[in-house]
């Protein structure tokens, strides 16, 4: 039941969107043939005239249209007629283009401040992490550290703790022997090689079968420190950390637990300061138990920059229990999700988010249904909201076949104050149409895959 009002939820936003063409276009004066709600894929499963408007119901709900004279080929308006999109102001169809879009954003808005009317309060974004078990191999730091079930993490390495991502980024960016190195470290690192070796040429490459004697390297790295936009996920991290070679690799699987290192001829002692510089790199973890904080034992994540802990996430609610703080925490839950969503796009576009982790409609309603199961029906108008705005969002993209294409070629065409040539923004439209439906086929591949392999 809870995915059948998911998938509701998601047509509704459709209609809203098919919705806002219409309206704008009506208000105009520009003719309309049909509204479609779903795909024109399958059966029709009600049509009706409404006025000089037909009104169709298909079986594939998923989707929606708007139907102008233009779009029948066999119409026989003529070309110069008022009735015909085309003819219009440019000015009146980048309205009714944008519409869509504007509709979703305002669909958005309200279904965020009706939550936060009827029910009293809205998610801050801020989450208290508890600690369910350790889930480490028997010989990891993590057992020692005297971590115990129901432990609320507060802080790490000195940050506050809000979610879950930010100790997985500061568990990941702090993995052992991971090839990345401090600099200041590294560069006491050489101050030390030096001092047992003054007599070796710090940028010259050693001798072959000279003794040089090694540092203790019991010395840990600097904890990492990681800025609160980072934590939060609303700018990316930038690890500074200087990457070693593949040879300053090998070098420090050789040397690392060693008193001295015999000279092969093939490093010098910057490269033994880089290979000595990779190693541990503490994660100082703060807890809250029976209302005191403890700071706990350094954890060294391993190699993969997993600590082994499993944690249970509850999220803080904001209450709005009158009109100021209804119009003030939705704005600022707006504008927060809003701003991840934009950054999501960017990393999307960036390459940084692989194909196989692009997902859809399906993964959306079965995700959506989950929330509305588990969470209940408000946190799922909040997802409801959000997927509306990144509708208006992706929509909007200059990506011919979407309304922001289209709107780009009516912004083109008034900057030269001359229409474009139909016939090759037909065929523009038609070639990423096409990408796009590839897209959507590839997108529903992951989420069944996603799906059949238990991965959501």
């Amino acid at each position: 039941m809870s995915i059948i009002i998911m998938i509701l939820l998601l047509s509704f936003l459709i209609l809203v969107h098919e919705a806002g063409h219409f309206m704008a276009a009506r208000m105009l004066g520009i003719k309309v043939d049909k509204f479609g709600f779903g795909l024109p894929i399958g059966p029709t499963l009600w049509s009706k005239k409404i006025g000089d408007v037909e009104v169709l119901v298909h079986a594939c709900l998923l989707g929606g249209y708007v139907a102008f004279p233009d779009d029948d080929k066999e119409s026989d308006l003529p070309l110069d007629s008022k009735d015909r999109f085309v003819n219009r102001p440019v000015w009146q169809r980048m309205i009714v283009i944008s519409a869509g879009v504007i509709a979703n954003i305002i669909i958005a808005i309200l279904l965020v401040m009706f939550t936060a009317t009827v029910w009293g309060k809205l998610p801050s974004g801020n989450y208290q992490i508890f600690i369910n078990n350790i889930t480490a191999e028997k010989n990891e730091s993590i057992w020692n550290s005297g971590i115990k079930k129901n432990d609320k993490i507060v802080k790490i390495n000195g940050s506050d703790i809000r979610s879950t991502y930010a100790i997985s980024l500061y568990s990941k960016n702090s993995a052992r022997n991971d090839g990345k190195i401090n600099k200041d470290f590294a560069s006491n690192m050489l101050d030390k090689l030096k001092k047992l070796n003054p007599s070796v040429d710090a940028d010259k490459i050693i001798a072959n079968e000279v003794k040089i004697n090694l540092p203790n390297t019991e010395t840990i790295e600097p904890q990492l420190q990681i800025g609160d936009e980072e934590l939060k996920g609303y700018a990316p991290y930038k690890n500074n950390e200087i990457q070693l070679s593949e040879e300053q690799i090998k070098l420090r699987d050789k040397i690392l637990q060693k008193e001295f290192y015999i000279s092969d001829g093939s490093y010098t002692l910057k490269d033994l300061a880089y290979a000595l510089s990779d190693g541990l790199k503490p994660v100082n973890i703060t807890v809250l138990r029976n209302g005191k904080e403890i700071n706990l034992k350094p954890v060294y994540p391993n190699k993969d920059g997993i600590m082994g802990i499993s944690m249970a996430a509850k999220q803080d609610l904001v209450e709005t229990k009158n009109p100021v703080a209804i119009f003030k925490e939705s704005c600022k839950y707006i504008w927060e999700q809003t701003y991840m969503l934009v950054y999501g796009l960017w990393q999307l576009f960036s390459g940084k988010i692989p194909v196989k982790d692009l997902h859809g409609i399906v993964v959306i309603a079965k995700i959506g249904g989950d929330v509305i199961q588990n969470s209940g029906i408000f946190s799922g108008l909040l997802l409801t909201a959000m997927i509306s705005m990144d509708l208006a969002l992706v929509n909007f993209l200059p990506i011919p076949a979407l309304d922001g294409g289209h709107f780009m070629f009516l912004l083109i065409e008034k900057l030269r104050g001359r229409p474009l040539n139909q016939e090759n923004i037909d065929k523009i439209s038609n070639i990423f149409f096409l990408l796009l439906i590839l897209l959507m086929i590839l997108i529903i591949f992951n989420d069944v895959y996603a799906l059949l392999k238990h991965q959501l």
